[in-house]
């Protein structure tokens, strides 16, 4: 799974109707062009491969009265909602999602209710835990990972990756449990992270 998808249906899904800049505003306000593959190219290329796809409505707007070329605006259509939503489940429960992916998917995770945010996350916490029992149960040998030299290492590098993951996201449920942010149907303004038309991003490259 890449995480252009669910990063750019999300921005998009955020504004109403967005054009490509405000999404790549976005996107760079959360540092995604630093830690995913949320680049210029890959965000323009995304939306208009989404578009012919129907995950996305383009809209053509006529160019503003101080000139300039007319720019497309997009809109999640309903196709592209149910793809949101599965992209973002998705991105919580897999245990061994890659970390863009999973970044992607802390990110827009206020979009669910509560009890099925500390759900899925409890999903993820018991794949790692059974993916690291399968693990250690049939590839550590008996006098430790060591013993196979620094081959053993990686099992190593495994093992911690595991626990760390799992310890995080028991912290994010325990902190979700608590009260933590605004959920969908809570009534508040959850925090999304949008920049208004033509603030200024102090993240922009």
């Amino acid at each position: 799974m890449s995480a252009i998808r669910l990063l750019v249906l999300g921005a998009v899904r955020q504004h109403g109707r967005a054009h490509g800049y405000q999404v790549r505003n976005d996107l760079e306000y959360w540092g995604a062009h630093e830690w995913s593959n949320a680049k210029p190219g890959s965000i323009y290329h995304a939306l208009k491969q989404m578009a012919k796809q129907g995950l996305l409505h383009a809209h053509e707007i006529a160019p503003s009265t101080v000139g300039g070329p007319p720019r497309t605006e997009y809109e999640v259509t309903e196709k592209g909602t149910e793809e949101y939503f599965g992209l973002l489940r998705e991105a919580l429960t897999t245990y061994d999602q890659k970390m863009d992916v999973l970044s992607a998917g802390i990110g827009f995770i206020v979009d669910l209710e509560r009890s099925e945010a500390v759900e899925l996350l409890k999903e993820r916490v018991r794949g790692l835990e059974g993916w690291r029992s399968a693990v250690t149960e049939y590839y550590t040998p008996e006098d430790g990972p060591e013993s196979i030299g620094h081959i053993g290492e990686i099992m190593n590098m495994w093992v911690h990756s595991a626990d760390a993951g799992a310890e995080w996201t028991r912290g994010l449920i325990s902190r979700i449990e608590g009260g933590a942010y605004t959920f969908a149907g809570e009534g508040g303004e959850p925090f999304v992270g949008v920049l208004a038309e033509g603030q200024e991003n102090p993240y922009a490259s």
